[in-house]
């Protein structure tokens, strides 16, 4: 996982090009996304952290988008219930 705070801008387009960071999540809410996701580009800088695959993002406890990831959201909302 890595905080939006902590990586400049050069640096994070480079990895997002070199497929390192695939997924973005927010860390308040605990929700991860795909980096084209319209919910996720209007969360607060301070709030973002990047991830590169899902079960990444799992491990440290988000749960998939429902706009972005939506079968992989029912799955896990389906998981809860």
């Amino acid at each position: 996982m890595i905080k939006h705070t902590d990586i400049d801008n050069a640096e994070l387009h480079q990895k997002i090009r070199q497929k390192e960071i695939v997924y973005g999540g927010n860390l308040n809410l605990k929700i991860y996304g795909t980096l084209q996701c319209k919910s996720g580009k209007r969360m607060k800088v301070k709030n973002r952290v990047f991830f590169n695959t899902k079960e990444q993002a799992k491990e440290f406890g988000f749960r998939p988008c429902g706009h972005c990831l939506r079968t992989d959201y029912k799955i896990w909302k389906n998981g809860l219930i």
